[in-house]
């Protein structure tokens, strides 16, 4: 069977933390794949900032180059609000030749209890932790922890750096900042380089 994990999140906007979590899952646990997944209406986080599409776009562009990694807009397209193992099943379905891990971060484990048909879906898939920062987890569950570099990052931070229009560079790959410039998401501004070739552009 293949082994694909799945990295599932609003990627509101995605950022270096998230790449850093595939890949250490990915060599961890000898995965064919890692499948970035983002939420169409998350169940416990705020999406707001960029549409559905948008968040889509830059997750394309964050992993693009990457071929270990992949988009999988199951939720994207499906619509409405995006429960973990209504996905996980369909997806199973689908591909029942595909055992499934899906990776969480640290500080989200002993929040498992709390989601939806949870005892089911320990039942179809494998959870992965990749341990954070600051998290002392004691999972009552079946999760296998995985060490990773420690990062202080997050999608809210760097929301509030580029509604400041502060620097996210070397937080982002460098097409997902350059995107979410030129669509000026969560109150950024385009940088003053594009600002001034724009404006020589429409002199010529």
């Amino acid at each position: 069977m293949r082994k694909v994990g799945i990295l599932g999140g609003t990627f509101n906007p995605p950022h270096l933390g998230h790449l850093i979590m595939a890949n250490e899952a990915l060599h961890a646990l000898n995965l064919d794949e890692v499948r970035f997944m983002p939420n169409f209406i998350a169940p416990h986080k705020d999406v707001s900032g960029a549409n559905a599409e948008q968040r889509l776009q830059m997750t394309r562009l964050a992993i693009s180059g990457t071929d270990c990694f992949q988009v999988e807009d199951f939720e994207i397209k499906n619509g409405g609000v995006s429960y973990t193992f209504d996905t996980m099943a369909k997806m199973i379905e689908k591909e029942p030749e595909t055992e499934f891990y899906f990776i969480i971060g640290g500080d989200m484990v002993d929040g498992l209890r709390s989601w939806h048909r949870i005892d089911e879906l320990i039942s179809i898939i494998r959870f992965i932790g990749i341990k954070r920062p600051g998290y002392e987890s004691s999972p009552d569950l079946p999760v296998t922890m995985i060490d990773s570099p420690e990062i202080h990052l997050s999608s809210s931070m760097l929301r509030e750096r580029l509604s400041k229009n502060q620097t996210v560079s070397f937080l982002v790959p460098k097409k997902v900042e350059a995107y979410i410039r030129k669509e000026q998401l969560y109150g950024s501004k385009r940088n003053a380089s594009e600002s001034e070739e724009t404006t020589s552009r429409k002199t010529l």
